[in-house]
């Protein structure tokens, strides 16, 4: 089995009806889908490719200093003295850094990174908003509907955040994980990740799937608030990154989450019951923060509003 791979290009043509039903089962079925002809100028693709690889070179002396690498390196000295040395399982092999609405912390070097990103990140929410009507139609709801959820009827902006990662090579990937496994707290999540480079993969009835990495293209998956929309029906998916021995892997992820002031509900109906009838997303982050690796069925328990007591 492969992640879907749709045209998003034949979304407003002739063959809008079977894209939609392809938008559909990667939501329903995968919870993380593939676009290609996305609208997103390749030239501009080119740049966010330079200009994030050049940011990780600046970067790459602090890794090689940093904590995980610390600790592999004491767990291979271990073993060299006849210790036994067990895999790190709460610590990833990860160079990050985020991106947010405030340009001014921003990093100034590589030449052009500020200007290319804020052009590519432009595109991108615009991107999602398409996707997230998709959605919207899909679901039998009025266009515009999970925007609407997110921004609190447009009193708010989203939350809309990108994080530059890099996954180094890794001497020793029997010992240690590129990204644990997790589900997305947020909305909708637009990856634009390495097209040479695998190590992404999705849990998919209990198999773990590789994302293929294919040139250009946009990775979707839905995060755990449009679990709550949709009651259910699209479910966020775990999904981890492996580490790879002799290759750095280059991934860029767009968030386009709820305003934390945001009150999220569900919006298709259903049994009801299994998700909070609303809460406010910033609650829920708050609970992730601490609980992003474990089960998230608890962490939906955790912000559901107490029962009220009966007379």
């Amino acid at each position: 089995m492969v992640v879907p791979v749709i045209d998003f290009s034949k979304l407003d043509g002739a063959e809008r009806a079977e894209t939609m039903a392809q938008i559909a089962d990667g939501c329903e079925n995968w919870g993380f889908f593939q676009l290609v002809n996305h609208g997103i100028p390749t030239e501009l693709l080119e740049r966010v490719k330079k200009v994030c690889s050049e940011s990780y070179r600046l970067r790459e002396a602090a890794f090689r200093s940093s904590e995980p690498v610390r600790t592999l390196e004491a767990l291979v000295e271990a073993e060299r003295r006849g210790e036994a040395a067990a895999p790190v399982d709460d610590m990833d092999w990860e160079d990050i850094f985020y991106l947010h609405d405030d340009t001014q912390s921003w990093p100034s070097s590589p030449p052009g990174f500020k200007e290319t990103m804020h052009e590519y990140r432009a595109e991108l929410k615009k991107l999602a908003e398409r996707v997230m009507e998709a959605m919207d139609d899909n679901l039998g709801l009025e266009t515009g509907r999970i925007k609407a959820a997110f921004t609190g009827h447009g009193r708010h902006a989203p939350c809309f955040g990108t994080k530059v990662s890099h996954y180094p090579p890794c001497p020793r990937p029997d010992l240690v994980t590129g990204l644990r496994a997790h589900t997305d707290a947020g909305g909708v999540i637009l990856l634009f990740q390495d097209d040479k480079v695998g190590g992404l993969e999705v849990l998919k009835g209990g198999e773990w799937l590789s994302v293929q990495p294919l040139a250009d293209a946009i990775v979707v998956n839905t995060g755990d608030q449009i679990e709550v929309l949709s009651n259910g029906r699209y479910r966020s998916a775990w999904h981890r990154v492996l580490p790879m021995r002799d290759a750095n892997r280059r991934s860029v992820a767009s968030f386009y989450n709820p305003a934390f002031e945001a009150a999220i509900s569900p919006a298709v109906a259903g049994a009801g019951g299994e998700y909070p009838e609303s809460y406010v997303f910033g609650d829920y982050m708050d609970v992730y923060s601490k609980h992003k690796f474990e089960a998230k069925e608890p962490r939906f328990e955790a912000v559901k509003a107490p029962a009220k007591a009966t007379a």
